[in-house]
């Protein structure tokens, strides 16, 4: 199953059928995931909720059992990271989804994981400044 609801204004620059396909990629068929496009005050209501600070964040994800999670994606701030960074909106959210995955799938950060991040953005063929 993967669901994707939008509770902002914007309009994700890809479509959910790509962020789809990463997923099953990066976690197999048969894991559950639900998107969410959150806003700024929803992301920082989560962002103090579930990891005490107190301010909106690009991406969180929560692992709700084995095979089934939820990702929160803030398109206004992951926009603004892009801009800083040089980047495509769309590379950079791809990344973003990425990592997030990466964290469902029992990543912590580190060398590890940047690893695997880097073998997923070579697969999509995303650049390597995203990171």
């Amino acid at each position: 199953m993967f669901d994707v609801t939008n509770k902002t204004k914007s309009k994700p620059p890809i479509s959910g059928l790509l962020f789809e396909q990463i997923k099953k990629e990066v976690l197999g068929e048969n894991y559950s995931l639900s998107l969410v496009f959150c806003s700024n005050s929803l992301s920082q209501k989560l962002n103090l909720q579930y990891r005490g600070k107190n301010k909106p964040t690009n991406i969180l994800s929560f692992p709700l059992e084995e095979k089934n999670g939820e990702i929160f994606l803030n398109l206004s701030i992951i926009k603004k990271q892009a801009k800083t960074k040089g980047v495509k909106d769309a590379d950079y959210l791809i990344y973003l989804f990425i990592h997030g995955l990466l964290h469902l799938g029992g990543f912590e950060h580190g060398r590890t994981m940047t690893n695997k991040e880097k073998f997923w953005l070579k697969k999509f063929d995303l650049p390597e400044e995203v990171l």
